[in-house]
Formats: C-alpha cells, structure tokens, sequence
C-alpha cells in the first residue's frame, strides 16, 4: 500500500526490482482486493490474490474468492513455543513478545514441562514488556490472548501444539529434531535455541506467508506451489475404449443419465 503522500515505500521498490517485479500498483487495502479481482481502467483483473493484510483485506478477499483464486484467508498472527528445562526464560519470553507486539489479537503461547520456566518467563515478560515502544499493544495482547500451559512431558506437548494448529511452532528443547515427526500442524517450524521465529519474518528464506487460527489444519505456507496448476490429459483407443464401454454405461445408467450412457453406447456400436 502506498504512503500518506501518495508515494510507495523505497525499501519496497528496492526489495522488488532485486526480485525481478516489473509492475507495481500504488494501492492497497480491500479496495486494492477489489480492483485486482474484477478489473478497473488502471488495474487488470488478475486470477489469482495472495499476501496477508488487516481484517478488512482478509473480508474482501472471502468475498472475491471463486471470481479468483486466494492463497488463505489470513487472520492475527501467533506463536507457540514449546519449551523444556534446556530454554531460556529470557529468549522465550522475547519471542513472545515479538509476537505480541503485532496485534492486540495477536496469540502468544508457552507449553512447557517446567513450571520453573513457567514462572520465570512469566517474570520476563512483564519486565521485557516495559522497555518496548509497543507496550501498550503487547499488554492487550498478553491478557486477550497470552497463555502459559503446563504439561507432564513433551509428548503432550507436541499433542497440544497439533491440537492449536499454529503458525509459528518453535521447538526450544534440547532436541528439536526428535520430535519433528510429531508435528502435524504448523505453519512454520522452527527448531532448536537459536531459532527464533524473527529469523522466519525477515531473512531464513521460507515463505512468511502462514496459515493463521488454527488453519494449518488443513493450508500449507504461500510456495511456488501456488502459482502453479495443472490439467489432465486422457486417450483412449477404440479398442481400450470398447472394453470399458459396459462399464461405463453400467455407471451412467445406475446415476440415471441416459445421455451419458448414449455417449459410450453409440461409439461401441449399439
């Protein structure tokens, strides 16, 4: 979206031409969805809209949905961590608060086997809290939508972790890669100490495009994936066809389409 004066943020015009973008529109917001979705004088109509955006872009994007394609609708961003007695009280409560600092709906959640840890970081959040120039934010955040769940061991962990469906899953034990294969719902994982999920928002290289509230159920993260489709393709020879044809005409009849029946019947020569 474009700046209060009419003019586009030099980061991104930098970030696109390193990307290779040759065309940019100055707009942004449901208005923006609108446009792109069904065409104006200045703005094409495209096939398909990705990217996330605030709750009204998330609406317009529902509702254009079938006139194009969308990626996900995206709502308030979260994190997870799941922490055992390996992890810093100091680091996990930075993260959530990195998260908290989105959004006064924003989710940030700890499940750990360690009620020391528990109140430690409890401890770190409020003191954290009041350095940042977000605070008012993050302490609507924290009492919506904060939460710290205490569980008898990393497997129950993990089963949670599932159950809440996050977008960013960190793994801040002392072996992330043990329990990778226990992770059924995330957006993104990211594994061990020394990977915060700031790394995902800015420079690790996946996509920061993630399925939020519990969507990652059933989306995958924005991939190359996306902007691909495909077609299928069928032959059939007369003989290949003729030995299907009663088969064929068995289904039809059985769904009581006589034309499709006809369809087979008059090529196998009935």
């Amino acid at each position: 979206p474009p700046l209060q004066d009419g003019s586009v943020n030099p980061a991104i015009l930098a970030a696109a031409k390193v990307a290779g973008v040759d065309e940019i529109y100055r707009i942004g917001g449901a208005q923006a969805v609108a446009a792109l979705a069904y065409g104006t004088e200045s703005v094409p109509q495209v096939d398909k809209i990705v990217g996330p955006g605030n709750i009204y872009v998330a609406a317009a994007k529902r509702l254009v949905y079938g006139t194009v394609d969308i990626d996900m609708i995206a709502g308030p961003s979260d994190v997870l961590i799941v922490a055992d007695e390996t992890a810093n009280p100091v680091h996990v409560a930075a993260d959530l608060l990195a998260q908290a600092e989105h959004d006064v709906n924003a989710q940030a959640i700890l499940v750990t086997t360690q009620r020391s840890l528990a109140e430690a970081t409890q401890k770190e959040v409020a003191q954290q809290t009041e350095q940042l120039p977000r605070k008012a934010i993050i302490e609507q955040s924290i009492a919506k939508n904060g939460k710290i769940i205490l569980v008898e061991n990393l497997e129950r962990a993990l089963a949670v972790a599932n159950e809440i469906a996050p977008e960013h899953l960190e793994l801040a034990v002392a072996d992330p890669f043990a329990w990778l294969d226990q992770v059924e719902n995330a957006g993104s994982v990211f594994l061990g100490h020394n990977t915060p999920e700031v790394l995902g928002d800015y420079l690790a290289g996946p996509n920061h495009t993630l399925p939020t509230e519990r969507t990652a159920r059933f989306y995958s993260p924005l991939s190359v994936d996306d902007f691909v489709k495909h077609s299928q393709y069928l032959y059939y020879g007369e003989a290949a066809m003729k030995a299907v044809a009663d088969d064929v005409i068995l289904f039809a009849e059985t769904e009581g389409l006589g034309g499709h029946a006809n369809s087979i019947r008059l090529r196998k020569g009935e």
